[in-house]
C-alpha cells in the first residue's frame, strides 16, 4: 500500500518527525511512502536520482512493539534538524529510509562508510556551511523613514530553506534595531519592542527571542532589494506591501 505524506512546508521537521514515527510504528517500508512539501506535492519525493541509490537485500522486519520502543540515537537527530534545511527535495525519503534501516540494521551506526549515511552527513554540511555564510556575510543598508527608526534591509541568496533558522541568531545580534532581509524564498522582518515604558510591550512568536515581532513574507528578487541610490520613499512602499498581513 502505497503511502503519501505532505509536509506542511519546505522545513517542517516537527510534522516529519511525527510521521516517520507514526509510519515505523505501523512498520511501513520506505519504499511504500511518498514525501510531498506545498512546493512540490505533485512530484514523488522517494523517486531517486540517478546513481544515488544502492539496491540493497530486504531487511528482515521487527516487531511493532520493537519498532515503537526503538531509541534513535541523539546525533541521527541532530543530524535530521539539518538535513531538513537542504535543497534536495529527496531529503525526507533519505531521512526516512537512514531511520527504518536504523531499526533493521543495527550494525548501521558503526558503518561511517554506508552510502545513505555519507549522502546525509554531506548535506548536513551543506547546511551548516550556508547558515554560516548568511550570518557572515549579510550587510544591512540603512534607510531613513521619516517619523521613524532607520529600517535596515539586506539581500541575501541562500542555497538552502535556511533563513527561518537562522533568523533568530539576526535578532539576538540587532534586537534594537528595526531590519529586514530579503531572499529569494521569503523575507523576514524583525521590528524590536517599543522603547516608550507606557506602550504594551509585544511578544516575539518564540518565547527565547526577546521582546518584539519576527515576522515573515514572501520571496523577493535581487531588484526588489533597494541600491545604493534607489528612491527611498518608493522602496519603503514596496516594502510595506510584501509585510502587510493581508
Amino acid at each position: 500500500m502505497r503511502h503519501t505524506v505532505t509536509l506542511s512546508s519546505e522545513t517542517d521537521w516537527p510534522g516529519f518527525r511525527s510521521e516517520a514515527r507514526r509510519l515505523l510504528a505501523q512498520l511501513v517500508p520506505p519504499e511504500d511512502v511518498a514525501w510531498h512539501t506545498p512546493a512540490g506535492a505533485a512530484e514523488d519525493l522517494f523517486a531517486p536520482t540517478a546513481g544515488s541509490e544502492q539496491k540493497r537485500p530486504a531487511a528482515p522486519v521487527p516487531s511493532a512493539q520493537g519498532a515503537m520502543n526503538f531509541v534513535v540515537p541523539p546525533a541521527f537527530l541532530t543530524l535530521c534538524e539539518k538535513v531538513v534545511l537542504h535543497q534536495d527535495p529527496a531529503r525526507f525519503a533519505l531521512l526516512y529510509r537512514l531511520l527504518w534501516r536504523l531499526v533493521h540494521e543495527r550494525a548501521l551506526r558503526h558503518d561511517p562508510l554506508d552510502a545513505d549515511r555519507t549522502r546525509a552527513r554531506h548535506m548536513m554540511q551543506a547546511v551548516r556551511r550556508d547558515l554560516h555564510k548568511m550570518k557572515a556575510f549579510v550587510r544591512f543598508r540603512p534607510l531613513e523613514r521619516e517619523g521613524e527608526p532607520p529600517l535596515h534591509v539586506a539581500w541575501f541568496e541562500p542555497d538552502h530553506h535556511i533563513v527561518e533558522a537562522v533568523a533568530p541568531f539576526f535578532v539576538r545580534r540587532f534586537t534594537a534595531m528595526h531590519w529586514a532581509i530579503l531572499t529569494p524564498e521569503c523575507s523576514v522582518q524583525w521590528t524590536p519592542a517599543q522603547a516608550d515604558p507606557t506602550a504594551s510591550p509585544q511578544k516575539a512568536s518564540d518565547a527565547s527571542l526577546p521582546p518584539g515581532e519576527l515576522r515573515f513574507g514572501p520571496g523577493a528578487s535581487r531588484a526588489d532589494a533597494p541600491p545604493p541610490d534607489a528612491g527611498e520613499a518608493l522602496w519603503l512602499t514596496y516594502y510595506a506591501h510584501i509585510f502587510n498581513p493581508a
